[in-house]
């Protein structure tokens, strides 16, 4: 067993890492602030302000939109789809669809190894036991380790879309480790997301039309109503809210 101070030696080199990554967030906000998406984006894709960056997308309701912006700047930027083997067949199809009509250069499909899933989830009924485990199993691992040596990584969040990411800048930290986060359409709302879709006659997600209006696992989303909140149908009735891809990994087991 190490002695605590052995303990505190090893830990040292991290936790100034993630103090620094802190200290660096806070003065990229205080800078990008006033930017808008497309300034911000070209800030972070064409100055160097990291060393390796990638863009994480579900490929889902608006993800065109991110998309599309990125497109104007970096084709080849590294796209990364996380493929939990539970999608539905209409995003599976829409990813390829859309990488296509973009000209997307670089997306990388991630998963969970057979290995893992068989291991922890042999029967696939972890979703009804544990979701959070589930989503932790099929997402935010794989996604983990695809991360690997990337030291950002571009989301779609908003912060209309739920009230755990209404104090979202456009820099946040990846709890847990110094990898930074960066979320350009922050401040978009739906209104304006519909816009950007229609001006420039982007893909739509076949579910949408549908009553979908937020996509993820088949298992785990249902139809929204009229004048439900759009994200209703994800983990109905469950009180869950995110995935566990923007929470700390053990808030996600």
């Amino acid at each position: 067993m190490l002695h605590p101070s052995h303990i505190s030696e090893d830990r040292a080199p991290a936790i100034d890492a993630h103090l620094a990554a802190k200290d660096r967030v806070a003065a990229l906000n205080a800078r990008y602030r006033h930017f808008g998406t497309s300034s911000l984006l070209e800030a972070v894709l064409s100055r160097g302000l990291f060393d390796r960056i990638a863009m994480v997308s579900s490929f889902g309701a608006e993800s065109a939109v991110l998309l599309h912006l990125i497109t104007q700047i970096d084709r080849d930027l590294p796209v990364l789809f996380i493929d939990t083997a539970l999608l539905f067949e209409e995003t599976l199809t829409y990813q390829q669809d859309l990488a296509e009509h973009l000209g997307l250069t670089n997306v990388q499909v991630i998963r969970a190894t057979d290995r893992t899933v068989e291991a922890v989830d042999p029967y696939g009924a972890l979703r009804f036991s544990n979701p959070d485990a589930c989503c932790d199993l099929r997402k935010a691992q794989p996604l983990e380790s695809a991360l690997n040596g990337y030291d950002a990584w571009i989301t779609g969040r908003k912060r209309h879309q739920a009230r755990t990411r209404l104090d979202l800048g456009y820099f946040n930290l990846d709890e847990g480790s110094a990898r930074i986060k960066i979320n350009p359409l922050i401040d978009w709302t739906a209104a304006r997301l519909e816009a950007h879709l229609a001006t420039h006659a982007l893909p739509r997600h076949p579910l949408v039309a549908k009553g979908y209006p937020s996509i993820g696992c088949a298992p785990c989303t249902t139809r929204v109503a009229k004048g439900e909140d759009p994200r209703a149908g994800r983990w109905r009735g469950l009180g869950k809210t995110e995935c566990g891809l923007h929470t700390p990994r053990g808030d996600a087991t």
